[in-house]
């Protein structure tokens, strides 16, 4: 597993895309529509092949047949990051090594990008949608590596959890990256970023 990308949901796509650049002071760039789950996004390139998405449901897009990924449809309140989402050379076999249900392969496409995406039936991750979303990337360019350089790179990510702990110990044989950091208490998500305009803080 490697750290791939952020999301930052919002019950539209422009809150989702403001707070990131309320944030950061950086303008997010146009993404593009999800088939299957008929949502939308806006993208942010990041140091070292990492990317921030802001994602939300489409609302010129029929109702999907099954739930939204990261629980999309049950989210409210102001935007903020929900989900971090690793990538992986062999989905399947993560699938089989992992002890918590972190949903099934979803084969998607957008534009030139083919990948499979682990979603649970019901849209929600573990540890109350705070456990990585996981993707595998089927086709030659990243999404990362598409976008301009941005001046922006991840500082850390810290997850804050009341079982934290066990979630850290879940993932610790498959995943080792100093940024991100497992903290006890209120479920949530905040990135450490650094910008052209200093440390800013997104959560």
């Amino acid at each position: 597993m490697e750290l791939d990308h952020l999301a930052v949901a919002g019950t539209t796509l422009e809150e989702a895309a403001v707070a990131v650049e309320e944030a950061l002071g950086i303008a997010m760039l146009p993404g593009g529509q999800h088939d299957v789950f008929m949502t939308h996004n806006k993208l942010l390139g990041l140091a070292d092949g990492l990317y921030l998405e802001a994602i939300a449901a489409d609302p010129t897009r029929q109702a999907p047949s099954r739930p939204r990924w990261f629980d999309l449809d049950n989210f409210s309140g102001r935007a903020r990051p929900t989900n971090w989402i690793c990538a992986t050379d062999d989905l399947d076999a993560l699938l089989g090594a992992l002890p918590v249900e972190v949903g099934e392969p979803v084969s998607l496409t957008r534009g030139d990008l083919r990948w499979r995406k682990a979603v649970p039936a019901d849209g929600k991750l573990p540890f109350d949608n705070l456990f990585p979303s996981l993707i595998e990337w089927n086709c030659d360019v990243h999404p990362a590596s598409a976008l301009p350089e941005s001046g922006c790179a991840l500082k850390r990510m810290i997850v804050t959890h009341p079982e934290a702990m066990a979630m850290r110990d879940i993932l610790a044989p498959h995943l080792s990256d100093a940024r991100v950091i497992f903290e006890s208490g209120t479920p949530a998500l905040r990135a450490e970023i650094e910008t052209p305009h200093g440390l800013r803080v997104l959560a």
